[in-house]
């Protein structure tokens, strides 16, 4: 009875860990070290499937018979996540999350794309070369999967650096044809003053929308879709290091940061509204914070949920949009519109510090990219960005500075300083205070009060 027991148990053991995985057992996406990044492995391509059935363990699908795998299902629509460059030959740390994250979402055929054997490489210059032998195959992979019912409208396509391209070359093999594709901080080396049609672009799917991160390194500088989203400017990301002496992360943070900003905004963590602007250093002045060029859907979301302006977006062809961010997750910010009229009878120069306060949190923005000019009788309009909400606030604390560290103090007398919460098409109730007096470096506390002519 015992024998029998313990083989009953050990059947058990083998079913549940075999459930949802069929007889291939679980796949990892390949693993190399640093001795094939000198020798330069030849090009292989693996497809490892992940559906809700099989979220944690991936299905090797058979590129010769794809659909002898009965988790495939042609008529479920298919998400493709395609990394970057991996000159070490390691597996990216993010893809497990950002796989399960997408199966949370909704229920698709999420399927990485492992060419860790083609990406792995000292020389750059040969891994770019790869870029199009792998297009070619997912190329025929997805028609395949046409022939089995799958429809092009119902593909997206998530690319990393190097992969946002492979993105854009397989969606051109369809004519555009394929729903959307998300590139995240797109390569720049080797693809910088490409033409349309060598590179990505937004003529490479019904839908591209582009994050960039790292623009003055690794990533690409200007705009490749019908959305551009450019995180805090699209350069350097807070919370990266500034030193080469930190080591690797010195070189990879920037660029890595666009697969954890997206990864937030497919777990709602929180949500990142973006403005349409010119250039990031005007988005930080508060030039482009009114977003009616949207109507009644208002300020784009960053992120996995920016298809829901899709039909606004392809109206205006091409648009970028701007966003600051925190150093970690939750990486959204809460803007402010803030609007400080004054009557000093000489000009003022100076920044601006703002603390909000409520219950025993706080939260403080700093407005000081630049030093801006305050004029008698006035009206100059600042953005403030917190790194959390905290609303209503009961008490906000004011600080004026000039930066200088010799010479005199100065003043800034205040008419009237206005905070709005954004976005303004939340029509939420602005607070105001009136007749204050500042005095340089020294903070000021009060209770803000409703403003007496809201103006939106």
């Amino acid at each position: 009875m015992l024998l029998r027991s313990h083989h009953v148990l050990l059947l058990a053991i083998i079913l549940v860990s075999s459930a949802g995985c069929g007889a291939q057992g679980c796949e990892g996406i390949t693993d190399l070290d640093l001795k094939h990044s000198i020798v330069g492995p030849s090009l292989k391509v693996r497809l490892l499937l992940f559906t809700r059935a099989n979220a944690t363990c991936g299905q090797l699908i058979d590129p010769e018979n794809p659909f002898s795998n009965s988790l495939l299902n042609a008529t479920r629509p298919t998400t493709f996540l395609i990394h970057g460059y991996r000159p070490t030959g390691s597996p990216p740390i993010w893809m497990h999350k950002v796989v399960e994250a997408i199966l949370t979402r909704k229920d698709v055929n999420a399927i990485v794309v492992d060419w860790i054997r083609g990406a792995t490489n000292i020389n750059y210059l040969k891994v770019v070369k790869n870029t199009r032998p792998v297009a070619v195959i997912l190329t025929a992979f997805i028609k395949q999967m046409q022939n089995e019912g799958a429809s092009l409208d119902s593909i997206h396509m998530i690319g990393v650096s190097l992969g946002a391209h492979i993105s854009g070359f397989t969606g051109a093999n369809f004519g555009g044809a394929i729903g959307r594709i998300t590139a995240l901080d797109p390569a720049g080396p080797s693809f910088t003053g490409r033409p349309p049609e060598e590179r990505l672009d937004p003529s490479d799917a019904q839908f591209v929308d582009a994050l960039h991160t790292d623009m003055d390194a690794f990533g690409f500088r200007k705009p490749l879709g019908h959305i551009d989203f450019y995180a805090n400017g699209g350069a350097d990301q807070p919370g990266c290091p500034k030193s080469i002496f930190s080591g690797s992360q010195y070189f990879k943070c920037d660029h890595q940061r666009s697969v954890f900003l997206y990864l937030d905004s497919l777990n709602r963590t929180c949500q990142t509204i973006t403005y349409p602007c010119s250039s990031y250093s005007d988005f930080l002045d508060g030039k482009c914070l009114n977003c009616s060029l949207f109507g009644s859907a208002g300020c784009p979301v960053f992120g996995y949920d920016v298809i829901g302006w899709k039909d606004e977006l392809l109206k205006l062809n091409s648009i970028s949009t701007y966003f600051t961010t925190n150093k970690a997750s939750p990486f959204c910010k809460f803007g402010y519109k803030v609007d400080i009229l004054t009557w000093n009878s000489e000009k003022r120069w100076g920044h601006i510090t703002l603390t909000q306060q409520r219950g025993g949190q706080q939260t403080t923005a700093e407005i000081n990219h630049k030093s801006y000019k305050f004029e008698q009788y006035t009206e100059t309009t600042l953005l403030a960005e917190f790194d959390r909400e905290v609303q209503p606030a009961e008490r906000i604390t004011l600080k004026y500075g000039t930066g200088n560290v010799f010479g005199p103090r100065y003043k800034l007398r205040v008419l009237r300083i206005r905070l709005t919460p954004l976005p303004l098409e939340r029509r939420l109730r602005p607070m105001c205070r009136y007749d204050l007096l500042l005095l340089e470096n020294q903070e000021v506390t009060f209770r803000p009060i409703p403003c007496e002519h809201s103006n939106f």
